[in-house]
């Protein structure tokens, strides 16, 4: 069995195509989606075999930490605690290509946070295909950069995604070739924000 591969417009997001891609998710699929930052391998929160496909197909471990993606922050606080000048710090900050490690809600299941920390990263993407997938499903994304073994940086190319992968994922969304970038990372410890990676996203405002 081959991916569906779908050319999704990255500016006007064909309904069809989108309401597809999320039938697909819902029936426990692994998807490859973009991202404001670069491709990114993506299944629902409860699919538990998805997430541990990704984990193979990663050849990552079962701690990693997978990245929460919302439409926005009104889901914010089922997953995690933040006080009110995080939240406003955040709010003023997103969408962007940032991701925040924040202290996870005891509703955030064991697989997705970091154990150890109990933690759960979370990004609000600028990325119209997202948003439009995200406003179907109505629930979040849990997502992993799309970074093949032994390599350093995500894929960027959906035909060439699709000729390594095709195979063994459910559904290719082809928004075009990316020049794949990383996150600024931003941990919040105790309400600080502390900057772990600087990436696209501009650091300056939790400096």
């Amino acid at each position: 069995m081959s991916a569906d591969f779908l050319s999704i417009h990255p500016d006007n997001p064909q309904p069809r195509f989108i309401k597809n891609a999320c039938n697909i998710l819902r029936n426990g699929g692994v998807a490859v989606i973009p991202t404001d930052s670069s491709y990114a391998l993506c299944c629902l929160m409860g699919q538990k075999d998805a997430m541990e496909r990704i984990a193979r197909i990663r050849q990552i471990s079962k701690n990693h930490n997978f990245t929460l993606i919302c439409r926005d922050l009104s889901e914010l606080s089922t997953y995690a605690k933040v006080d009110n000048s995080v939240f406003r710090l955040l709010k003023n900050n997103t969408p962007g290509a940032y991701t925040f490690i924040l202290p996870a809600t005891k509703d955030v299941p064991r697989r997705v946070m970091n154990e150890k920390r109990r933690t759960i990263g979370l990004r609000v993407p600028q990325c119209r295909i997202l948003e439009a997938l995200l406003d179907e499903l109505n629930e979040p994304l849990m997502s992993c950069s799309l970074i093949m073994p032994g390599e350093d940086m995500a894929e960027s190319d959906p035909v060439e995604i699709n000729d390594k992968i095709g195979t063994i994922v459910d559904v290719i969304i082809d928004g075009g070739v990316l020049n794949p970038q990383s996150t600024t990372v931003i941990r919040f410890e105790d309400g600080v924000p502390e900057i772990r990676r600087v990436g696209i996203g501009d650091p300056s405002p939790f400096e």
